[in-house]
């Protein structure tokens, strides 16, 4: 059960679940496959950042402790992040990089979706502005899966394993707990659970055009409430290390 009050922990959920994939996204830089995929992969770290930004500086406001997005984002330790496990999973090759971002973001523009009509006028205006990026994000990693899947014999095999490995973390998006409940209750948060269908039905949509199987493997997660699996721990030790290395130091 988080003790902490819930539309700061719902807040907070939001942003760390952009800030880590905005990270992993950026370990793409000057090692995509192509040129043009290098640029792309960045940019949607950048619009997942600012996505983040927003939601933290949030948090931190709401919270009411004086700390800032920088505070929240550089000085917790991996057991006070409450991301989406999901997120925090290593790239693996391209495939499997693009397998993660389709699922996460075919979950996150319903989120944002539905967030736009939140009473917290501060969210709904973040998630009005995201959900505009998050379209697109799911337009670029459709695409892609339909192109790598139903291409050739290796890259369909690297795909179909990409998805494979990724795939049972899934089943924490829609999970809802106390948290999740307060908020909707309230009339600020999302029904993850009633995202479910649809996003099945988009997700299966592109698996049939990609001529990929579905995976049905389920992976024990629970990062909403602090528990995560080791690679966090990797991702905010580069995430972290200037301001760890030099704190307080500022530019």
């Amino acid at each position: 059960m988080t003790t902490s009050p819930p539309l700061f922990d719902y807040t907070l959920r939001l942003g760390d679940s952009c800030l880590i994939l905005a990270q992993r996204l950026a370990e793409w830089t000057g090692h995509a496959p192509v040129l043009e995929e290098d640029i792309a992969l960045g940019n949607l770290g950048l619009d997942l950042l600012g996505q983040a930004r927003s939601f933290l500086t949030y948090a931190g406001e709401i919270e009411g402790k004086g700390r800032s997005e920088d505070d929240l984002a550089f000085l917790r330790d991996a057991f006070d992040f409450r991301n989406v496990s999901l997120v925090e999973q290593p790239n693996g090759d391209f495939g499997q990089t693009i397998a993660r971002h389709l699922l996460f973001a075919g979950w996150h523009e319903l989120v944002l979706e539905r967030l736009t009509q939140s009473k917290d006028a501060t969210l709904a205006a973040v998630a009005e502005k995201g959900v505009k990026e998050i379209a697109y994000h799911w337009r670029h990693a459709a695409e892609w899966t339909i192109r790598l899947g139903d291409g050739t014999e290796e890259s369909h095999a690297r795909m179909q394993a990409g998805l494979n490995q990724v795939w049972g973390y899934t089943p924490e998006l829609f999970r809802m707990d106390e948290t999740d409940a307060a908020m909707l209750s309230a009339g600020i948060g999302v029904d993850l659970a009633g995202l479910q269908p649809t996003w099945d039905a988009r997700i299966n949509a592109v698996l049939a055009e990609a001529t990929l199987d579905r995976p049905t493997n389920i992976t024990r997660s629970n990062g909403k409430q602090g528990v995560h699996s080791e690679h966090l721990g990797h991702v905010l030790t580069e995430l972290q290390y200037l301001q760890r290395a030099y704190p307080g130091m500022q530019w």
